[in-house]
């Protein structure tokens, strides 16, 4: 797949290097992916996680300059991920307010009817942040919250952060086996 992951300055950098190494190791790596990084995004990461680690072979971009190849609906993607996704990226998508490589990004996906997901972390939500998320989903992105699920008994923080990505790769079609899904049978030990 040829994929845009884009990090923003939210709370959840964990959830993006942890996706990013996962798209490395399935399909042997195989997969083309561009990271766009939000002005903020390094900045969090490090108080969150240190440094920030992307796989080699990931094409990194910043916000600032839409030279980039996923700002124009000629260039063909098969997906876009924003995750962490802050609340401000989220608005300004939902508005139609390009006004960087991101919110670019997520607007042409959008108007070309390519696969959009957003991993907003925040909580609790305002009025304005959940009509924001409606508008999204009306218009075709994919939302899913960084809310992780525990019947699996997840006995560490990246147990944990798996069950969000998880199901991002779900969305994206792409198998893993991150974690146990519901009411699926323990594999034996052979």
């Amino acid at each position: 797949m040829k994929l845009v992951v884009a990090i923003t300055g939210a709370s959840g950098s964990l959830y993006a290097q942890r996706l990013l190494q996962t798209l490395k190791e399935t399909a042997a790596g195989t997969h083309e992916v561009h990271v766009a990084l939000s002005t903020h995004a390094r900045e969090v990461a490090h108080a969150e996680v240190g440094e920030l680690t992307i796989p080699e072979g990931c094409q990194v971009h910043g916000d600032s300059s839409m030279q980039v190849p996923f700002v124009s609906g000629s260039a063909k993607f098969d997906a876009m991920i924003i995750v962490p996704c802050s609340m401000g990226t989220l608005g300004r998508i939902a508005h139609g307010y390009s006004d960087s490589a991101i919110t670019r990004a997520a607007d042409v996906f959008l108007k070309e009817k390519r696969k959009l997901i957003l991993v907003p972390r925040e909580t609790p939500w305002n009025l304005i942040q959940a009509r924001n998320v409606v508008t999204l989903l009306e218009a075709g992105a994919e939302i899913i919250p960084a809310i992780p699920s525990f019947y699996h008994r997840p006995e560490t923080v990246l147990d944990v952060i798996d069950t969000v990505v998880a199901r991002i790769l779900d969305h994206l079609g792409l198998d893993h086996a991150l974690t146990k899904r519901w009411m699926e049978p323990e594999k034996s030990a052979e």
